[in-house]
């Protein structure tokens, strides 16, 4: 009899050892990871040396009780957002031409943030191109969404979680003074576990850049830069302070002196632009490359 309850204790076990194993979504098993204390498992070979400051930490669990707001959210200088009083035609033109689904919207200036406007409530209600219900007033204040607002001190694993129980994808970074420091979304934090995250605009698998049109291509930084240099047939390394680069975004690194930010453009000394389409506080992540009728080396 005793040997018969043990089984079934056993088994019941086992089978409540099961059901926690059984995938809940990434975000649940990020959640879960994070209040297990898996998270605080340390990596090895990030520590500081006398060469410099420790590199970049790859993604892992980890990363969501180490690093804090101020480690990965956009510079409030590199922020895109727009005014309550913004017209149809602009608000349009910023999210065509800025790429992005979510947009602050502030009250007078940056500081005074009142919330974000959708491109889907836009396009919904006013049509793809902004044309639609011409007749009715546009209004932005109609269609705002909530915001977060969070210390640069908090741990990014901490606020992943408020986003998933406020069902929110943005928020921003308020200073002690109470003034807008830098902005997160939900996909920024996934990535410090997970590695960068594509979708379908971005550059096919497997491939390190694409032609968007002739003289101009979209290239993730990682990209080998002898390959690219023989693409477009152009040599883009000189001297010998850069022979020894082997990505196109090592070569904008050293163009510039520094991590170059979203949106900033960096010139090349022989005639090719690189604007920086994507970036974060640590790396670059892809590039447009205008040619500009550069002659091929």
């Amino acid at each position: 009899m005793g040997d018969q309850i043990e089984g079934s204790s056993s088994a019941a076990q086992s089978a409540q050892e099961r059901t926690e194993q059984r995938p809940r979504g990434i975000l649940g098993r990020i959640t879960a990871a994070l209040n297990s204390g898996n998270a605080t498992k340390p990596i090895q070979g990030l520590t500081a040396t006398e060469e410099g400051p420790a590199a970049p930490m790859p993604p892992g669990m980890v990363n969501l009780r180490r690093l804090r707001l101020e480690d990965v959210a956009v510079p409030k200088a590199e922020i895109v957002a727009v005014p309550t009083d913004i017209r149809k035609s602009d608000l349009v033109k910023v999210f065509r031409e800025s790429g992005l689904t979510r947009l602050p919207v502030f009250k007078g200036t940056l500081d005074s943030p009142i919330g974000f406007v959708h491109l889907k409530d836009v396009a919904l209600k006013y049509g793809f191109n902004g044309s639609g219900q011409k007749a009715e007033r546009f209004a932005l204040r109609k269609m705002l969404r909530p915001l977060l607002y969070a210390p640069p001190s908090m741990p990014i694993g901490v606020l992943m979680q408020k986003m998933q129980a406020s069902r929110m994808h943005m928020a921003l970074v308020i200073d002690e003074y109470g003034g807008v420091d830098g902005l997160v979304t939900l996909e920024d934090l996934i990535e410090q576990v997970l590695g960068e995250i594509t979708d379908e605009h971005d550059i096919e698998e497997g491939a390190y850049w694409a032609e968007e049109k002739p003289g101009c291509y979209i290239a993730q930084a990682r990209a080998p830069l002898d390959e690219f240099e023989a693409e477009i047939g152009i040599r883009l390394r000189e001297g010998d302070d850069q022979e020894e680069i082997d990505t196109l975004g090592g070569l904008v690194f050293l163009l510039s002196g520094r991590v170059p930010t979203r949106g900033e453009v960096i010139r090349h000394p022989s005639g090719p632009e690189f604007d920086v389409v994507d970036a974060d506080p640590r790396q670059v992540k892809r590039i447009r490359v205008r040619l500009n009728g550069a002659v091929s080396g």
